[in-house]
């Protein structure tokens, strides 16, 4: 696929609803399309999205085994409201050992996620031609710069919900009802593996005072 067609995608996808953009996406890719997520703060958002589309179309969860304990309870929660078909990964756990042993989130966090996070997906990801995630471009700066869909050096990237404001997000929660992840309330805007994690607006919890502002998933 050159520039000229992916060119041509974004400016069909810019002005569908983000229901059309999944269909359109699903339709094409078929069974080449990976969906992730984290059962984040916003998770719930794209699954509901994808659940109405396509229903029971594999989800990809990442556990790191530092997950918080209410980020599993979320991850219940949603599967069980939304009857959603989650594939779970998780690191070696060999090497999830060792980061455990040599505390590896304080001296290299980078590594650590790369071992824990990045590693568990790699394989998953060869066996697909698109990337489906729901990030969204006001979290941080490098995401503000994303496109709808995209192509990457490894694999399509697809971001249906990028151009999505917070109104538009919190909007969506209340009328559908959606259920908030149990440390929502509690401070925390962007949710990681507990080592890693604190209370902060937007993604400023993340790695705070480190300068790291992204996992590397979607680097």
């Amino acid at each position: 696929m050159h520039s000229l067609q992916i060119e041509q995608i974004n400016k069909t996808l810019a002005s569908s609803l983000i229901d059309a953009r999944l269909a359109y996406i699903l339709n094409k890719f078929q069974d080449k399309a990976l969906v992730t997520t984290s059962f984040g703060t916003t998770s719930a958002l794209l699954l509901h999205f994808l659940n109405r589309v396509r229903p029971g179309f594999p989800i990809h969860f990442i556990d790191t085994g530092y997950l918080f304990e209410e980020t599993i309870a979320y991850k219940e929660e949603l599967t069980r409201l939304l009857d959603l078909n989650v594939i779970t990964h998780r690191p070696s756990l060999k090497e999830h050992e060792a980061t455990i042993v040599s505390k590896l989130w304080e001296s290299d966090p980078d590594a650590c996620c790369a071992t824990n996070k990045v590693a568990p997906l790699e394989k998953v990801k060869n066996e697909h031609k698109v990337w489906i995630s729901g990030l969204l471009s006001y979290q941080n700066g490098f995401r503000s710069g994303l496109d709808i869909f995209q192509k990457r050096s490894d694999i399509f990237r697809f971001y249906p919900l990028i151009d999505w404001t917070q109104a538009q997000v919190d909007d969506y929660f209340d009328y559908f009802g959606l259920p908030k992840h149990p440390l929502e309330p509690l401070g925390f805007s962007s949710i990681g593996c507990t080592h890693c994690t604190e209370a902060g607006d937007g993604r400023s919890g993340r790695w705070s005072g480190s300068g790291k502002t992204e996992c590397g998933l979607h680097r």
